[in-house]
């Protein structure tokens, strides 16, 4: 992101804006295709609000592909009204249905009449492969369709002509996750919500009754379902088709399943009580996982394809080929449809030849990451197998609370154990370091803890400034060769003090690397720390309830302010999830002429069928505008025409249990930290002691764009403003304009970065 903004001066001229694009004179249609997927409806209403704010005409197909070709009423005009109440529904409100009809020419022919007789050209298409597939045989035959339809006199010269090229654009809507080229699909992180959701309902009928359960998910012939949730729970086992188990794998399940002392863990079938005489239930979740309303991410995901799908649509060109706006680590790109589809066939291809290792690499990186951090915290070995190191690890909690960071503690204790460390927690962060709250933490320690919020290890946040001394003493005492600290700006700055300090202090010559885990998500080098996604959801979830709350009473706003210090992300991606009209940060300065004009907004919004308003403000925006004032303000303004309500969410977005996303980035973040330090470890002792001092050994390991990098703190230094506590480049400020402009504002956006089409059989940049 830095080199990227660093750029952006020389590139001044080059740069695209939304308000020099135009749809006028241009049709869309948009259309739900194959299995149902939450979150499509969120796609649905990005589509139809950017195609209507760029001034194109924009349809709705109902009922997937048989619409189509039934034509009539399946296609209808939409509005910007039509696709309000639309982010909070499940499933998909214009309908999907397998259409046997459009897979022959006759179909197709159908289709194709019912779109020119209409002008529409432009096609996105939400759904499957399957679905996708079906879409680009229609605009490979468009030219032959319309001339059979010229020939038999159902459409005239001027109508071919005009109607000559057809665009595609695809999203890919799949709970299953099973799309080579993007590393998620439109629902899949919804799916997880809900198979947690009923395993960590069971954990607790488990650990009462001593009993073993085995969950069958949902996947189709993918395993990432079942692969994310066996990370995100702690399952013992996992069945799943890219790593089929290995002779004899009976034996050594029911030998593992014998180790854990409680058996209280999600795992297997008859076998269980055949071996072990272990009570045993299985629970087949079925269809519920395609159910309930969608996850926050599901929702920016969809909001952020959705408007990348239009301006594909209004860039493309008779020579580009039909494309997908995918997700690459943090960043939408287009690919070529087809290379997508042929890579996803070579996928299936490899299975059927049993060439495992290939289909998880064909699978992408995000797979194969997930598939490695599982192999890494499933070999549990006995004590006489492991490597003995000789080196003590230190792992801490610093700031305050967030949800993930057991997740990640566990994840780190694991994999130290399994590379021969001897771990140690400390307790309450630096304040229990310089109290010597420090002991060692083993495997069955950390046991359950994925699903935990909060911080079991205890954090304060105490900065270690001020008990260099003690801090350096307690590392002798303790012989720590490493630090491994988790946690949120607190842990940052601690870990520059420490740094700082080793010319002074040679005990601080170790090893040391911090995870971002803060639900503000504001320490510069990393787009995302974990805890953030638990606070968006439940952010999300609240301003649906607040919302439905209003459905009976007309005419209301409701002022809500959200934690996050002076960082406004919490604020701008919730109020995108949630659908908001306005959102109040620090690092978009306000005054009183657009809070003047925000109400105006709302008062013109009063007049049509959406009769409600949400508007967010981050706790610390502006010292003179409160949330008191703003609701006040609201409340003068808005007389006879609405009334407002107001409400401070507090705390509530730290607790509870961190999400599916959490839970697995916190596993995957910490157990990669932890392979760092073994590899720093043996790379800096020497003479029998371990010794570094140079800055790229006290790192941040964070995710950039596209990959986790470790970086110096040392260089991050410049990237902070340390008074607001900070960085000083935010990617997510990019998506401001895009929630404004489903607000129903006029905007400028910087489109610079859309428009580039990649390859998906290009190798693409591995997690540093």
């Amino acid at each position: 992101v830095t080199a990227n903004m660093a750029a952006a001066p020389k590139r001044q001229d080059t740069r695209k804006f939304i308000e020099n694009l135009s749809g006028a004179g241009k049709s869309i249609a948009v259309l739900t295709s194959g299995g149902d997927a939450q979150g499509m409806n969120a796609a649905v209403r990005a589509v139809v609000r950017m195609g209507i704010y760029v001034e194109a005409k924009v349809y709705f197909i109902h009922e997937g592909y048989q619409g189509m070709v039934d034509g009539g009423d399946n296609i209808k005009e939409a509005t910007w009204e039509s696709v309000s109440s639309m982010l909070q529904v499940g499933g998909t409100v214009i309908g999907s249905a397998r259409c046997k009809e459009f897979r022959g020419r006759e179909g197709r022919l159908k289709a194709a009449h019912n779109l020119v007789q209409r002008g529409i050209t432009n096609l996105c298409v939400i759904g499957g492969d399957g679905s996708l597939t079906g879409a680009n045989l229609f605009r490979e035959e468009w030219s032959g369709l319309l001339e059979e339809l010229l020939q038999q006199g159902l459409i005239d010269e001027e109508a071919a002509r005009s109607n000559s090229e057809l665009h595609i654009v695809g999203m890919v809507g799949s709970i299953d996750n099973d799309f080579c080229g993007t590393d998620m699909t439109i629902g899949t992180d919804s799916a997880l919500h809900r198979i947690i959701e009923v395993v960590d309902a069971i954990m607790t009928t488990a650990q009462s009754h001593q009993r073993t359960f085995v969950l069958e998910v949902m996947g189709r012939h993918c395993g990432y379902l079942a692969l994310v949730s066996a990370l995100a729970c702690g399952a013992d086992w996992v069945f799943i088709p890219e790593m089929p188990p290995k002779d004899g794998w009976e034996d050594s399940m029911c030998q593992k399943l014998s180790e854990v002392t409680n058996a209280h863990k999600s795992t297997n079938t008859d076998l269980v009580v055949r071996c072990l005489g272990f009570d045993t239930r299985v629970t087949i979740l079925g269809h519920v996982q395609r159910g309930g309303t969608p996850s926050a991410f599901d929702r920016v995901l969809a909001s952020r394809m959705g408007v990348e799908a239009v301006l594909a649509l209004l860039e493309a060109s008779a020579t580009t080929p039909a494309c997908v706006v995918s997700l690459v680590g943090n960043q939408a790109v287009r690919l070529p449809l087809m290379e997508c589809v042929q890579m996803t066939q070579e996928v299936q291809k490899a299975m059927d030849e049993k060439k495992f290792e290939e289909a998880v690499r064909l699978r992408g990186s995000s797979f194969e990451n997930n598939l490695s951090t599982y192999r890494l915290l499933s070999n549990r070995k006995a004590d006489s197998e492991l490597p003995n190191s000789s080196f003590n690890v230190a792992v801490l909690n610093v700031g305050a609370p967030a949800a993930g960071m057991n997740a990640a503690v566990r994840a780190a204790v694991r994999v130290g154990i399994t590379e021969g460390h001897k771990m140690f927690a400390v307790s309450d962060g630096f304040e229990g370091f310089y109290k010597g709250e420090i002991k060692e933490i083993k495997w069955g320690d950390v046991g359950g803890w994925t699903g935990q919020g909060g911080s079991l290890l205890g954090t304060k946040r105490t900065l270690p400034g001020k008990h260099l001394d003690k801090i350096a003493e307690q590392i002798k005492i303790h012989n720590i060769n490493a630090l491994l600290v988790i946690g949120g700006f607190e842990a940052y700055v601690g870990l520059l003090e420490l740094s700082a300090a080793r010319g002074q202090y040679s005990e601080l010559c170790v090893p040391m690397v911090m995870v971002p885990a803060t639900v503000s998500n504001n320490i510069p080098g990393s787009d995302l720390s974990i805890g953030s996604d638990t606070a968006l959801n439940a952010i999300t979830d609240t301003c649906d309830r607040i919302k439905q709350s209003a459905s009976g009473t007309k005419r209301r706003v409701f002022i809500i302010e959200t934690m996050g210090g002076y960082c406004g992300y919490l604020a701008s991606v919730g109020g995108l999830a949630a659908g908001a009209d306005t959102v109040y940060i620090y690092e978009e300065p306000f005054d009183i002429r657009d809070l003047q004009a925000n109400v105006e907004h709302l008062t013109q919004k009063m007049k049509t069928s959406i009769q409600r308003g949400l508007v967010l403000r981050n706790e610390n925006s502006n010292e003179n505008f409160t949330t008191d004032f703003i609701y006040q303000l609201y409340t003068e303004e808005g007389k006879g025409v609405f009334d407002c309500r107001k409400n401070i969410l507090g705390h509530m977005q730290q607790g509870g249990a961190p999400s599916p996303f959490d839970r697995n980035f916190g596993t995957k973040i910490a157990a990669k930290a932890i392979q760092w330090i073994t590899k720093t470890l043996k790379e800096s002792y020497k003479g029998g002691r371990v010794f570094t001092n140079s800055e790229d050994t006290a790192c941040l390991l964070g995710m950039r764009r596209r990959a986790l990098v470790f970086q110096p703190v040392s260089q991050l230094r410049d990237e902070t403003d340390f008074v607001h506590r900070i960085p000083k480049e935010q990617w997510w400020l990019k998506l401001r304009p895009l929630m404004k402009i489903l607000a129903k504002y006029k905007t400028s956006y910087d489109v610079s970065d859309s428009g580039q089409l990649e390859h998906v059989t290009r190798v693409r940049p591995r997690e540093a």
